[in-house]
Order: structure tokens, then C-alpha cells, then sequence
């Protein structure tokens, strides 16, 4: 996958229609994958800059940023895309237990992605913030 390009990844059956942002490339790889195995349509996004290009593109049930962004864009991203999608729902990782009042879910530093797939389910019945 190209650095800012988008791979769409899933099934014809989601349960949820999801964008995944990291900063490293393998990283994104490897959950999204994880993430697509569980059920869900996967766009997996490489930085802040291609995840706000795809999200004037599309909209989506849940974005998740990833622990491999930066904390700078962890904190802005949510900002802009509750600002373009009011009902989309946000999950950030590697929070060590900080809340943001525009996020809807997050997992502290050290969660496994068993952890994350628990929380991508508990999201699904769950009006966004």
C-alpha cells in the first residue's frame, strides 16, 4: 500500500463500515487485517493528511487512530471528524487513560487487539458522541 492511498479491505456482509488510521504501514497492515477478519470493511489510511482527504471522500460508522499517530494527530483528528461526519463515531488508541470530549471509546496504551475487537463490538449498538 502506498503511503496516503486508502485500501479498501472486507467483505460484502460488514457489520461496520470502518477507516483505520496508523502512522506506520506495517502496523496498519496487521490490524486491519485483524480488524477485516472479524467482519467489518476495512480503509486503512497511512497519516492525518490521507485519513482527512478519504473522510471529504466518504463516510463512515467508526474511525480508529492508532497508537502509530501522533499524539498531536490523535488529539486534532477527532475534531475534524466529528466536523465532516457529526454521526461517526470515534475510537483512539494508546490514550493512557485521557479523555477527549470528542471521542467515543478509547483503549489505553498496552491493550491487545482482542481488547480492540471488544470494543469495536461494544460500539456497534452505540450512538455517537
Amino acid at each position: 500500500m502506498a503511503r496516503g492511498k486508502g485500501r479498501k479491505m472486507g467483505k460484502t456482509s460488514a457489520r461496520l463500515k470502518l477507516m483505520y488510521v496508523e502512522g506506520d504501514e506495517e502496523v496498519l497492515k496487521e490490524q486491519a487485517l485483524t480488524i477485516e477478519k472479524a467482519g467489518h470493511h476495512v480503509t486503512a489510511m497511512v497519516g492525518r493528511k490521507a485519513a482527512m482527504e478519504q473522510l471529504q471522500l466518504d463516510a463512515f460508522d467508526l474511525v480508529i487512530l492508532g497508537q502509530t499517530l501522533s499524539r498531536n494527530d490523535r488529539h486534532h483528528l477527532p475534531y475534524m471528524v466529528k466536523k465532516l461526519h457529526q454521526g461517526t463515531r470515534v475510537l483512539v488508541l494508546h490514550t493512557d487513560g485521557e479523555r477527549h470530549p470528542y471521542v467515543d471509546a478509547n483503549l489505553d496504551t498496552g491493550s491487545r487487539i482482542e481488547q480492540l475487537l471488544e470494543k469495536i463490538a461494544g460500539l456497534e449498538a452505540v450512538p455517537a458522541v
